[in-house]
């Protein structure tokens, strides 16, 4: 069966015994933090993936990857998952179970990049900005980046509009070369 195919169905149980629990925001917290464990820790799948290792220390590394307490539904998960020896997926699942979240709850991930720090009134301002035009809820990461001189490129869904003194500086460069 395809990693794919596996972790989907498993995210999806996940996500519907969560929503029928009425946990489902806080699921989604602790599956955020367990694919952004395995993301910044590539040891940890190597040592999940170790069939020397026992099932009990697999749950508890897991649950520590997990961060704070983690909810009786994704320690159940966790422990179903190694009862059906899928622990090799888990990084999938958890993956999987965030991407359907956001579809489910119309959750769009959006970023806004300038060259200095911006007021939180402003980034509330692009915020809604982006809400308005998707109909959903936007997740807005910020970045500082001094590169781009100046200005802003915000990024949403497939959208990206670069406002960036850089990105003017390129186009009259390049016009200048014709």
């Amino acid at each position: 069966m395809d990693i794919g195919v596996i972790s989907v169905r498993y995210a999806r149980a996940l996500l519907k015994s969560a929503t029928d629990a009425k946990i489902e925001d806080a699921v989604y917290a602790e599956m955020q933090q367990l694919a952004k464990s395995y993301a910044e820790v590539p040891q940890l799948r190597f040592t999940i993936d170790n069939p020397m290792l026992s099932k009990d220390k697999k749950e508890a590394l897991m649950l520590t990857a997990v961060g704070t307490e983690p909810s009786k539904l994704v320690k159940a998960f966790i422990q179903l998952v190694l009862k059906e020896d899928r622990e090799g997926v888990m990084q999938f699942i958890a993956n999987s179970y965030v991407t359907l979240y956001r579809q489910q709850k119309n959750v769009i991930r959006g970023r806004l990049i300038t060259a200095a720090q911006v007021s939180p009134a402003t980034e509330q301002k692009m915020r809604q900005m982006v809400e308005s035009k998707t109909n959903g809820t936007v997740e807005f990461e910020t970045e500082v980046n001094p590169d781009i001189i100046g200005g802003f490129i915000l990024e949403y869904d497939s959208y990206r509009m670069d406002a960036s003194v850089k990105a003017k500086l390129n186009s009259i460069l390049t016009q200048l070369r014709k």
